[in-house]
Parts: C-alpha cells; structure tokens; sequence
C-alpha cells in the first residue's frame, strides 16, 4: 500500500484579506500522479503556490510526514519540493544548458559531486534541448520553453514535482508531447501534482483527481471515475463525451 507523500488538511489562503482557498483536503500517494482541474478563477495556482510557500496559508501541509506550514519556500525546495510556473520563468538571456545548470542548485547544495550527471538524463528525456544546449532560452518556441522548466526542475532530482498549466498555450501535438512525458515521469517514481485546464489529457494521465470550484473540492476520486462521472463530462469533457483512451 502506497504512503501519502504529500497530505493537506484543511488549507485556506488567499490574497490580503481575500480568502481564495476554502478548507482544502487532498493527498498524493509516493509514486502517483494526482491532478487538480477547474476552471479560470477556482484557485488552482493559489493551491500551488501554497504548497510552495509563496503564498501564506492555514491549516496543515505534510510532505513525507512533516510538518512543512513553517517553512520557506527554500527550505521546501530542498527538501524535494519543485513547482513548474504556469509563465515557465526561464532566464531569456541565458542559454538552455546554463538555464538547467541552475536548477541543480539543490542536488550542489546537498553535496551530490554528480550533479551535473543529471544533464544527460535531462537530455536523454527532451533530445530537443540538447540540440539546442547553447541557444538563449528566450529564442525557443513555447513547446520547447515549457520543456526546458520542466527539465529544470528534474535537475534537483525533487521528490514532489508541480505542475502548473503544462499545456497553456501550446499547439495540441506539443500538449501530447508534455503530457508523454508526464506519463515516463511517473514510471521514474516522482510524485506529480498536475494543475490543468485541460481535464480530458489530465485524467488521462492521473491516478487520482480533484475537481476544485470556488476554492472547494468539488468533486474527488480515482481519475478514471472522474472521467465517465457525467457532471465532470458536461462541464469539463463536454457534453455526452467520453473519454478516449
């Protein structure tokens, strides 16, 4: 039986005296991909940014059975927490390599002398941003900046991986690619929060799903549930689609 890694009990937070979350609860089991979906202005990056320690927050957040509500976003970083931004945040001047450079900061950190071992399994991954290694990130098409945040964040090895909005703006042959990948990320073991508007390719790939409306779970369940419950279809798959597999 999987343990949860991440359990949260109870989160509220918000913006100022704006209360965006409503008593949230929600785990993710050691291995699993959980995915969260709504619609614009149901507080799905306020979640994430939650769980990172950029937002403040009440109630409880474990991760791997402590209590991690005190920390900083640093402090969650080295523990093995990593968040893929919805705008990707890379540095445009600089290049791919010296972009995933940075994100080793953890595993240097750590002690890790093989850190930078972990640029060829990056490569290995998304063969795209090895041919591309030199050229500045600002340069590269949407597909291929929002491979790069995520390899970025793979290089800290993180055992909790977030993402946020993975398929915003991207053509639909490049969403497959991203949510591939989400999908060989799984078998690596890492733990994968998956915040998307797109619910159709996100319960595809999820073990469990969240269904938040309002800054409350709405609706919570094995993804697979999720996908043929008809309120989920109407509202998010439309109307009288099933999900493909």
């Amino acid at each position: 039986m999987h343990s949860p890694l991440l359990q949260v009990t109870d989160l509220r937070a918000g913006y100022g005296k704006a209360e965006v979350l409503h008593g949230l609860n929600l785990q993710a089991d050691k291995g699993s991909v959980i995915t969260v979906i709504g619609p614009n202005g149901a507080g799905k990056s306020t979640f994430l940014n939650s769980l990172m320690g950029m937002l403040p927050s009440k109630g409880l957040i474990e991760f791997d059975g402590q209590s991690i509500g005190e920390l900083t976003l640093e402090e969650r970083v080295m523990l093995g927490i990593a968040l893929v931004p919805e705008k990707r945040e890379l540095f445009g001047t600089m290049s791919v390599e010296d972009n995933l450079v940075l994100g080793g900061f953890r595993q240097m950190r750590l002690g890790n002398r093989q850190w930078r071992d972990r640029l060829d399994d990056v490569f290995d991954l998304f063969p795209r941003l090895k041919e591309r290694r030199m050229q500045e990130a600002g340069t590269l098409s949407g597909g291929e900046r929002q491979m790069l945040a995520v390899g970025r964040a793979l290089m800290s090895r993180p055992a909790l991986l977030m993402l946020d909005e993975p398929s915003l703006g991207l053509a639909p042959l490049i969403v497959k690619d991203i949510f591939s990948i989400i999908e060989t990320l799984r078998q690596t073991g890492v733990t994968i929060v998956l915040v998307e508007q797109n619910a159709r390719a996100a319960l595809a790939v999820a073990d469990q799903g969240y269904v938040l409306e309002m800054g409350e779970i709405g609706l919570h369940g094995p993804a697979d549930a999720l996908a043929q419950d008809p309120r989920v279809i109407d509202t998010y798959l439309g109307a009288s689609k099933k999900l493909e597999a």
